[in-house]
């Protein structure tokens, strides 16, 4: 009798575990499936770094190359390219640059080009000439684009044919500092600059010796990849080797597989389109579908057509797609598979109610950060969780903010204060050896405000995120804003400092206090600027039009404009912003004049409250 109460109670047991594990920890077995996703990173990972010769990124292209030389690579306008081709184009660019006078393996070499094959292949070259690349954002201009170029010490710039007259803009300088200037054309008459793709078109596809990459290391730089920031220029974020390879060994977790066909039309220059979309192909072996830029109106055209699995996207190609009118063929597509970061909880609902059943893989991750996450458990809305083995390899923590300071709060003791689970607070991450810091190329001083020292305890260093994130009390992590002088419009980081220095360049403005405002029903923050004008001069909405046109990508402008008659400071001269964001562009708080970027006037044009309110109402589109 005793042995059969024994096993009913058994029995019972193993009946009620599995449900009150689902009750009481809904989650744990997803988190033990991400165990051991992250143990075979790591083990992949560890794995690389211990063989000889070093392997990198190159490596496994050519693995690639060896294993399936014959598939698919990339598509672009209608072109296949297999492993094969890319490999032998990439040969090709490599044996050409080998003999371009000033030249040598090892220099740094600046791409500015759109999204095409050409950038593939030139940064494959580049690689196997052991040269590290400088991804240039191709719509900026003059200052700028000098900037970013010179900040990498890049020997040589490859430009895109029709880039030509960005590049002659600043030639005179990239003369003067001894730059050769390589056009993607078969034929340049502008002095200064060679003709490059016929030069590539003569040179040997024949294979590059390993020695010409034996100088490269894991701490050799890779890729140098813009991001904005309080400078008021972009910052060139340095991309070691190291760092590469273990962007190779997570992209190998997340589901894509060889026979899987991404569509790629995010800008290669970005850390999305670069590492997820490009490299993360190298590692799996899938077909690349590129894309000059987003469109909303071919984007599920494309998909069927090309019979792509895997998109990826930032938030704001989410909500354009959901904007588009509706179709009846919508969910009339092989996607199965959504990468990206940024999406709004409203608009994943209506991605997924509209578009069918694709698994959305949201994740947070920064250029030049140290810690990332992976919403494993689809959590509508989450970027990730609060995963034990995750922390323990990357320890992050979340930390009160003053917002009004605009630096991170401090008790008695110096040391920073934890936020407790519910309330907002600033992401920072431990620097370690596995997950360590680069910084920035030639900016110790920018390198070091992202470091923030005696956080939990005195002489510790962290990663200063510039992110304020919230962890619920079921351990998900929810990204809320940005602090600082950065905000992000159309899937783009905007300095305000850069946006400021613009503007009082201008010969009618004093001064500029540039800083993001939320948009009903769009993604991120709209640029706006509190100016004041020169004594005796008169706002020009035409002549300010003009000049912001001239000098910022289309982005960066503001699109609304407050004019003042002093520009209101801090006690330490900081301009203040957070009372201007709270009272963004409504002319219903505002008794200071308010101005609208008007593309067809091609002026800043007074904005009213009909205008105000058709933009809140959805009715005008920014």
């Amino acid at each position: 009798m005793m042995e059969l109460f024994i096993i009913s109670v058994v029995i019972a047991s193993l009946l009620i575990i599995p449900f009150a594990i689902k009750t009481f920890r809904p989650y744990l077995w997803m988190d033990i499936v991400y165990f051991g996703v992250l143990l075979r990173i790591l083990a992949k990972f560890v794995s690389r770094r211990r063989r000889r010769p070093l392997f990198f990124v190159l490596d496994r292209f050519l693995e690639q190359c060896a294993a399936r030389p014959d598939k698919t690579f990339v598509v672009f306008d209608g072109e296949s390219h297999s492993f094969a081709r890319a490999d032998a184009r990439s040969n090709k660019v490599a044996n050409a640059l080998r003999t371009r006078p000033g030249f040598e393996a090892g220099d740094t070499v600046a791409l500015f080009m759109g999204n095409e094959p050409a950038f593939l292949f030139t940064w494959l070259a580049l690689a196997k000439l052991g040269s590290p690349s400088a991804l240039l954002n191709h719509n900026i201009r003059g200052k700028s684009l000098l900037h970013c170029f010179s900040c990498c010490r890049a020997r040589v710039l490859i430009a895109a044919a029709e880039l030509k007259d960005a590049v002659e803009d600043v030639l005179p300088s990239l003369i003067q500092q001894g730059v050769t200037v390589l056009l993607m054309t078969k034929h340049c008459d502008a002095p200064g600059i060679e003709s490059f793709s016929d030069k590539v078109d003569e040179a040997s596809d024949a294979r590059l010796p390993r020695s010409l990459r034996s100088h490269v290391t894991f701490k050799s730089p890779a890729v140098y990849i813009y991001t904005s920031g309080t400078t008021g220029l972009p910052k060139a974020a340095v991309v070691n080797q190291n760092r590469l390879l273990t962007a190779l060994a997570i992209l190998s977790s997340n589901g894509v597989t060889p026979s899987d066909v991404i569509y790629l039309n995010l800008p290669l220059y970005h850390t999305a389109g670069f590492l997820i979309g490009f490299i993360g192909s190298i590692e799996t072996g899938s077909t690349i579908i590129l894309k000059r830029k987003f469109s909303a109106s071919q984007f599920w055209d494309d998909c069927r057509k090309y019979s792509v699995t895997v998109i990826q996207y930032i938030g704001e190609v989410m909500r354009y797609l959901c904007s588009t009118p509706g179709r009846e063929n919508d969910k009339d597509h092989k996607v199965r598979l959504a990468i990206g970061n940024g999406i709004r909880a409203d608009i994943w609902r209506e991605f997924l109610s509209r578009f069918g059943n694709v698994q959305v893989q949201e994740f947070y991750a920064s250029t030049e950060g140290n810690v990332g996450f992976v919403n494993y458990a689809g959590r509508i809305g989450a970027i990730g969780r609060v995963n034990f083995l995750h922390r323990k390899f990357f320890p992050y923590t979340l930390i009160k903010y003053d917002t009004e300071r605009d630096e991170p709060v401090r008790d008695a003791n110096g040391l920073c204060v934890e936020s407790p689970k519910g309330e907002t607070g600033l992401l920072v991450s431990r620097i370690t050896d596995i997950a360590p810091f680069v910084g920035y190329a030639e900016n110790e001083e920018q390198t070091e405000r992202k470091r923030l020292r005696d956080v939990l305890k005195k002489g510790d260093l962290y990663f200063n995120s510039g992110d304020l994130m919230r962890i619920d009390e079921d351990n998900f992590i929810y990204f809320q804003d940005r602090v600082g002088d950065t905000f992000r419009w159309k899937g783009e980081n905007v300095a305000t400092t850069e946006v400021s220095d613009i503007l009082t360049i201008s010969d009618c403005l004093e001064e500029a206090n540039v800083y993001g405002v939320q948009v009903p029903g769009h993604e991120g923050r709209v640029g706006m600027a509190a100016i004041t004008v020169m004594e005796g001069a008169e706002f020009d909405g035409r002549k300010i039009y003009n000049h912001v046109v001239s000098h910022l990508p289309s982005y960066a402008r503001p699109r609304f404009i407050r004019t003042q008659n002093a520009v209101e400071v801090t006690g330490t001269f900081k301009q203040m912003k957070m009372k201007l964001v709270e009272e963004s562009f409504d002319p219903g708080r505002i008794a200071d004049s308010l101005y609208i970027l008007d593309d067809n006037e091609k002026s800043y044009m007074p904005l009213t409250a009909q205008i105000y309110c058709s933009i809140v109402s959805g009715n005008i589109k920014l």
